[in-house]
Formats: structure tokens, C-alpha cells, sequence
């Protein structure tokens, strides 16, 4: 829309200069008028002011300026209705795209609230859509918010920080949120206040200062991390160990290859409880590998034995092609007959 309105700005400027300039020149043409002159008579004739000639009119010049009220007079017509045109449009446009997008919101479950849509806000927004995961994106930044929606996001301009915003992005039936605010007291109170609307909602967030990395998780976030400190380790470990960067890039990236790392909880309900590795056989029929088991007390087990069972509650992670990965997190999903 934005695009529309500065093509029709340009078109009504360009089309009164281009009538104005007209009028000026024929003025000094056919009566002689000195430059001010003619300029002061074709705004007068053009704008329909009705001041008096500034100079008495010939009759080739009265021709001429009959002719230039005409033309003179529909290019105002034409400026004035195509500028009420414009905002009566974008009126109506704001008015039921912000209603579209709030019933979009109000359907949201499961989702993913991204605080912020700066250079860490978008670069999560844009994996979230990558993955085809729910979410909508909040920033204070109306340029933020309509650059979002053009890269074909869900996003309303609010403050985040706030209770209400927050119910209105449906933060009781959302799975997780991302403060990336460009403030660590914004994220500190985002964060306190995401948690206490919603106190099983996942909280990731982004902090610029180290030391306060512990306050943010004393008010509850699950996880924090300092872009600048992840960014040097990521530059360290490129050079120390390139090859172990390379394949971490493929697995969680999906630069060159169609591999992936995937979690998938297992439910009560599911066929694979009480069941090992080994009688599962993923590596074989769906060239899936078992990276760990993430026990539901919280313990980890890396590389685990084929002998080892599946409990109801635990995390499965697993590498491999992402049709594979999703085709064992449908199996993992199926109700036990």
C-alpha cells in the first residue's frame, strides 16, 4: 500500500508542476508577462481564486487561458479526489487489517511470541517460519511491524512489556516467548510479566550484559543468551574446529543439506513407551539417529545404548532428513490402540 500512495503522491505533483509550468510559459508566450507574472496568473486561473487579471488579457491570450482553466481546474478535481481516495483507502485498509489480524491472534494456540523484531527478533522470527511454527511478532515500531507483515508475518505494534499487549497476543494459550527487546530491563520485566500471566509458558531471552544474565533468570526466563559472547565463541570456534562448525551449520541451520535436529516428547499414549531403541530400529527404517534421551526427572543420556527404554514423558533427539524426522514424530504422536 505504501508503494500505491507514493506512486499517486508522485502523479499528483508531477501532473500540477507539469499544468503550472504550462500555464507559466504560455502566459509569457502569447502576452508577454514577465516570468513572476505569468507564474502568480496560472496559480490563480489553476486554483480557481478569482483575483483579477494581473495584466489585461488579448484575445489570443483570453483563448488560451479559457483553454487553461479547463485543463487547470480538472487537475485540481483529479489531485483532490485522488488524494481523499488514498486516505479513505488506507483508512479502511488499517481499519480491517488490524481486525483481520486480531482474529488471526485469537485463534493462536500453541504458539510463539516474538518481543522485538530487531536483528536477533527477526533473525528468530525467521526461523520460527522456517519450521512452520505459530507465531506472532510485537515491537513498539509501526516500520518494524509493517516490514514484519510484509514478510508475510503475523504482527501488531504494542508496547510487550505490557499486561494487556500480552493478552491480546494470547500469551495464556502460548508455548513460548522470546524477549528480544533492545533493553535487558525491558526483557527483565517482559519477562516477569509473561510468567506470571502464564507461569508454563517457555521464556527465552536475549541480554546484552552478562551480569545480568542471572536476573533474568531469577525472574523466570528458561533460557538467556548474549549475542555478542555466542557470536565471538561461534568466530572462535570456527577457526579452532571448522569441520565440527560445518556439520553443526547443516544439522541446525539446513546450509547445503536436508538434515535436521528435531526433539519429539513421548506421551503416555504413545507406542514407543516401554520400548528400546534397538526394538524400534529408527537408524534402520528411517535413517533417524537417536542423538540423546532427555529423561522427564531432567536427566540427559548422550549416545544412548540400543538397550535403553522409552519411558512416557521423555524427549527424544534425533538427526536426520527432515521428511524422516517428521514422519517418526507422526509415529511418536500415534495413540497406542
Amino acid at each position: 500500500m505504501i508503494d500505491v500512495v507514493r506512486k499517486r503522491v508522485i502523479f499528483i505533483v508531477a501532473g500540477l508542476v507539469l499544468v503550472l509550468a504550462a500555464g507559466t510559459f504560455g502566459f509569457v508566450l502569447i502576452e508577454g508577462y514577465p516570468l513572476f507574472d505569468a507564474l502568480y496568473m496560472a496559480l490563480i486561473t489553476m486554483t480557481t481564486v478569482g483575483y483579477m487579471e494581473v495584466h489585461p488579457l488579448s484575445h489570443a491570450g483570453r483563448i488560451f487561458n479559457t483553454a487553461y482553466v479547463m485543463v487547470g481546474v480538472t487537475m485540481m478535481f483529479v489531485a483532490i479526489g485522488t488524494m481523499t481516495t488514498t486516505i479513505i483507502e488506507l483508512q479502511l485498509g488499517d481499519f480491517f487489517g488490524k481486525r483481520r489480524i486480531r482474529r488471526m491472534i485469537g485463534k493462536l494456540r500453541n504458539h510463539f511470541i516474538i518481543c522485538g523484531f530487531g536483528r536477533v527478533g527477526r533473525g528468530a522470527a525467521l526461523e520460527l517460519q522456517h519450521a512452520g511454527a505459530p507465531f506472532v511478532v510485537v515491537d513498539r515500531s509501526a516500520e518494524k511491524v509493517e516490514r514484519a507483515i510484509h514478510m508475510g508475518m503475523l504482527a501488531v505494534q504494542a508496547d510487550s512489556t505490557r499486561d494487556e499487549t500480552l493478552r491480546e497476543v494470547e500469551i495464556e494459550a502460548a508455548r513460548g516467548v522470546i524477549a528480544a527487546l533492545s533493553s535487558d530491563a525491558d526483557n527483565l520485566f517482559l519477562t516477569l510479566s509473561a510468567k506470571s500471566l502464564n507461569p508454563k509458558v517457555l521464556v527465552s531471552a536475549r541480554v546484552a550484559e552478562e551480569e545480568n544474565e542471572k536476573k533474568l533468570r531469577r525472574a523466570g526466563a528458561d533460557s538467556v543468551f548474549a549475542p555478542y559472547t555466542v557470536t565471538g565463541v561461534r568466530l572462535a570456534q570456527t577457526l579452532l574446529r571448522p569441520h565440527v562448525t560445518q556439520f553443526l551449520d547443516f544439522t541446525t541451520t539446513n546450509v547445503g543439506l536436508d538434515v535436521g535436529i528435531e526433539e519429539v516428547q513421548v506421551r503416555e499414549n504413545s507406542e514407543f513407551v516401554s520400548k528400546s531403541l534397538r526394538q524400534l530400529a529408527l537408524r534402520r527404517e528411517l535413517g533417524v539417529v537417536i542423538l540423546a534421551i532427555r529423561r522427564s526427572s531432567g536427566e540427559m543420556i548422550f549416545n544412548p545404548a540400543a538397550e535403553s527404554e522409552i519411558n512416557a514423558g521423555d524427549f527424544l533427539i534425533a538427526m536426520g532428513e527432515t521428511a524422516s524426522l517428521r514422519k517418526m514424530e507422526r509415529l511418536i504422536l500415534e495413540v497406542r490402540a
